[in-house]
């Protein structure tokens, strides 16, 4: 049975095979019966590229051959991984996840959320929705002994404006240090300088703090350390750029924006790219750190919604 390529695009569980004229789609016809697509467009034989080097591998090869990561194809999964982007969807995680608490932050408490007090103030939610949630700082992880905010406090915001800024930030910066460093040392980076951050933070005397511009200047950090080690001049001016433009910045907004936690955050990026060495390819164990970052940062939050707080 014949049909326009169109028509078989509409029938995505039976494969339809087509036939070119010059090159070009001309009809296509129904494959023989009991060929169906596989599942996630899993390839079981042929060739793909290494998601760490690029370089041509089989997609059933244990080994890739250039760089050494294990299982360079994926199981035929590859093409399903790029479709993701090239931060494996750690992006679109990431403003879901800030927005998602952002707005279980307001529901929980509408009654003290803030709308007056000027710009920065809208949308502000309640001190006890902050803190509840995992904000950081001196008083919850020392006078509270709530640690593990280190790592929730990058995922949270205290108002409109706040959140708006910085994830416009993570959508601009976070597919370029993928595109440099990979995904999974993306994800390191981030969850480093968001420690370090709110460490410098909390140890220099902040009694709050929260929001995700410790790991954007984690992020900024990281891409200075590659322009540095790899050569890049265009890289790392920009970077230099815009991480000086955002602490100036905080610095004018003095009162309202983390100074240190920028800072911190900052030193803990290039000191991960130090680390991670943009020079060698991205490997398996990359990944496999990079999923116990995610796993950390989420039983982090879980904790700090879970383990009561005093007095609230």
């Amino acid at each position: 049975m014949f049909r326009t390529p169109k028509q078989c695009l509409a029938v995505p569980n039976i494969v339809w095979e087509q036939e070119t004229l010059f090159g070009r789609p001309k009809h296509c016809f129904r494959a023989p019966p009991g060929k169906v697509r596989p599942m996630l467009n899993r390839r079981r034989s042929g060739s793909t590229l290494c998601p760490s080097c690029g370089k041509l591998v089989g997609v059933n090869d244990e080994v890739c051959l250039n760089c050494g990561r294990k299982r360079p194809g994926m199981w035929g999964l590859t093409s399903l991984v790029r479709g993701l982007g090239k931060d494996m969807g750690f992006v679109q995680a990431v403003i879901v996840g800030n927005a998602f608490l952002y707005l279980a932050m307001l529901v929980v408490d509408p009654e003290h959320m803030r709308m007056m007090g000027g710009l920065f103030s809208i949308g502000t939610p309640s001190t006890e929705s902050l803190v509840r949630f995992g904000a950081a700082g001196a008083i919850p992880v020392f006078g509270l002994h709530r640690w593990w905010t280190l790592l929730s406090a990058g995922w949270l915001h205290g108002g409109m404006l706040h959140i708006a800024f910085n994830l416009y930030w993570i959508r601009f910066l976070a597919p370029e240090t993928a595109e440099l460093y990979g995904p999974a040392r993306t994800v390191i980076v981030y969850t480093i300088s968001s420690i370090t951050g709110f460490l410098a933070s909390s140890l220099l005397g902040v009694p709050l703090t929260l929001g995700a511009s410790a790991p954007i200047l984690g992020l900024l950090g990281a891409l200075v350390y590659y322009g540095r080690r790899m050569g890049s001049s265009a890289v790392g001016r920009m970077a230099w750029s815009y991480a000086l433009f955002m602490i100036v910045f905080g610095f004018l907004m003095r009162g309202r924006t983390d100074n240190w936690a920028h800072l911190g955050g900052f030193v803990g990026g290039f000191l991960a790219g130090l680390i991670l060495d943009p020079r060698k390819p991205e490997t398996g164990n990359h990944m496999v750190v990079a999923v116990i970052c995610l796993a950390l940062t989420v039983a982090s939050i879980v904790a700090s919604l879970v383990v009561p707080v005093p007095g609230l």
